[in-house]
């Protein structure tokens, strides 16, 4: 199993930026991808963005353009760069890892764009 601690959601005016970072730590020699979904209150989990170990990367086609997602496989670490958030872009980020097959989850950080 794979622990997931997320970081740095918090409040942002719209057009701003901010960084989410999520540290790996258990079973961690095998992780292959890693990403953010995120929530919104009543809706199903949304994929945002996805990185696998080799650097390929995957985004959903309402935040191309303006989220970037990096990885640093020696330390087990996915940050996910949002620039020109929206206030669609409010709810919950979660960080997940996919290791031998099984999908892991973080806690789910709080992201508002709201002026």
């Amino acid at each position: 199993q794979v622990q997931l601690v997320e970081s740095g959601g918090g409040l942002v005016q719209p057009g701003g930026s901010l960084r989410l970072s999520c540290a790996a730590s258990g079973s961690i020699s095998s992780i292959n991808v890693m990403g953010w979904y995120r929530q919104a209150p009543g809706n199903q989990r949304d994929l945002v963005a996805r990185i696998t170990s080799g650097g390929n990367t995957k985004y959903a086609d309402s935040v191309k353009g303006r989220f970037t997602i990096s990885r640093d496989n020696a330390k087990n670490v996915v940050q996910l760069q949002m620039n020109s958030l929206k206030a669609e872009d409010t709810t919950v980020y979660y960080c997940f890892a996919v290791n031998r097959g099984m999908q892991d989850w973080g806690q789910g950080t709080q992201v508002t764009v709201s002026s």
